[in-house]
């Protein structure tokens, strides 16, 4: 059985949404990041961390990679141009969209107060609007990687609903009810129920 360390609001959810599409068992240990129990799985202190067996896996997007090749399961298969296209749109929202929205999250309330830039909000707002256009654009079929849900949407969801709580526009409605299909999901509901 995995362990995953991290609160839901973090990209621990990532691990846990995953781990219910997959139907996986899975203890939660919902703590923050720098928690005691985090420390010796990960020194920096972040979070998610996965144990499997002996091993302790940081990064969600590693977790969620690791654990859809182990069951073979949202994710197209190494070395085929399916994979390929998962990984780019997978590399393309971290790229484009969680690394704006942990900038914003970082000049708001986690780095110290005076190394914290607010003026720069509109300007990662702006980004995160052109890059979500694009994003958009990719949709072919119901998931960004066509008819197969992959890691990719977990991602990218995430990164959507971190948006919207973080009051950054989603102008686009291909990608409002893109959002809304994927949170109407029975394996998202549930964990978010954790």
């Amino acid at each position: 059985m995995y362990t995953v360390i991290g609160n839901i609001q973090s990209r621990a959810f990532r691990v846990l949404w995953m781990l219910e599409e997959i139907g996986q068992p899975y203890t939660h240990k919902p703590v923050k990041p720098r928690d005691p129990l985090v420390i010796p799985h990960n020194p920096s202190g972040k979070i998610p961390v996965l144990i499997d067996g002996d091993a302790a896996i940081s990064d969600s997007t590693a977790i969620i990679t690791y654990l859809a090749d182990k069951h073979d399961k949202l994710t197209y298969r190494a070395g085929t141009l399916e994979r390929a296209r998962q990984d780019a749109i997978t590399h393309m929202v971290l790229d484009e969209l969680d690394a704006v929205l942990w900038t914003a999250a970082r000049h708001t309330f986690v780095l110290p107060e005076d190394q914290r830039l607010p003026e720069i909000k509109p300007s990662l707002k702006w980004e995160f609007e052109r890059n979500s256009a694009r994003l958009a654009d990719l949709l072919d079929g119901p998931y960004l990687a066509g008819d197969k849900m992959t890691i990719a949407d977990i991602v990218a969801t995430h990164c959507l609903n971190w948006a919207h709580s973080a009051k950054f526009a989603i102008e686009d409605d291909r990608l409002v009810a893109y959002a809304r299909n994927m949170r109407a999901r029975e394996a998202f509901k549930r964990a978010i129920g954790k």
